[in-house]
């Protein structure tokens, strides 16, 4: 399962330059990365406490034009993607006990979207759906109770508990110049749940991943 977003990857790429018009349609690779600011959305639990986290992306795009003025264009992705949240600090009260959390979580994940782009003088639109799975989960946390730390971790946590596959969806705008440069910025939403019912953390059981993403790359021109 850890291959799945690398192998369809490489069939797209592949299935791309067999096609017997790929040199009229266009068919450019690149490169791209930049900023993650990520949160959770869905039915939370005391949802005050979980804040907006900074973290990055990067990886590799092939765009595959449809049409000859490069109007149209299909662009699959692969992407390391750092998601999550930060703890508010701040003090909530659940059961009649205290707490404060404090700290982030990075949730470290391989993106493969696969988008339909429109290009109109520049200035592009895209969107679709997007595969996204989960290589690992960093706790850099403290959890206190009632004044008293009961919990501080700095380690990776046990995926087991966890939906690694998550299909959600992709959708932005931005400039890309003749040269290939482009600036973009993008919305990603899910449709999976993070947690697997039964999960030992009650509050995060309806949680989906959200993440506003601002790119800088560069798709290399067409012979």
């Amino acid at each position: 399962m850890k291959k799945t977003a690398f192998v369809l990857a490489t069939l797209l790429s592949a299935a791309a330059f067999d096609s017997s018009d790929a040199h009229a349609q266009g068919i450019r690779f690149g490169i791209k990365g930049g900023a993650n600011y990520s949160n959770l959305s869905g039915d939370l639990t005391n949802e005050d406490i979980y804040e907006n986290k900074f973290g990055a992306h990067g990886g590799v795009m092939l765009n595959i034009g449809l049409v000859d003025d490069g109007f149209l264009s299909v662009q699959p992705e692969v992407l390391f993607s750092q998601k999550g949240y930060k703890y508010a600090d701040n003090q909530f009260t659940f059961l009649g006990q205290s707490y404060t959390y404090k700290g982030t979580q990075t949730y470290n994940y391989i993106d493969v979207p696969l988008l339909l782009k429109i290009n109109t003088g520049g200035v592009f639109f895209e969107g679709g759906p997007q595969y996204s799975y989960l290589l690992s989960v960093k706790d850099e946390s403290e959890r206190t109770t009632n004044g008293t730390v009961f919990s501080k971790v700095q380690n990776e946590q046990n995926l087991e508990e966890v939906n690694r596959n998550e299909i959600g969806y992709a959708a932005g705008l931005g400039y890309q110049s003749e040269s290939g440069l482009l600036l973009g910025l993008r919305y990603n939403g899910s449709f999976t749940d993070f947690a697997k019912d039964g999960y030992r953390d009650d509050e995060l059981r309806n949680a989906r991943n959200q993440v506003f993403q601002v790119s800088l790359g560069y798709l290399i021109p067409s012979r």
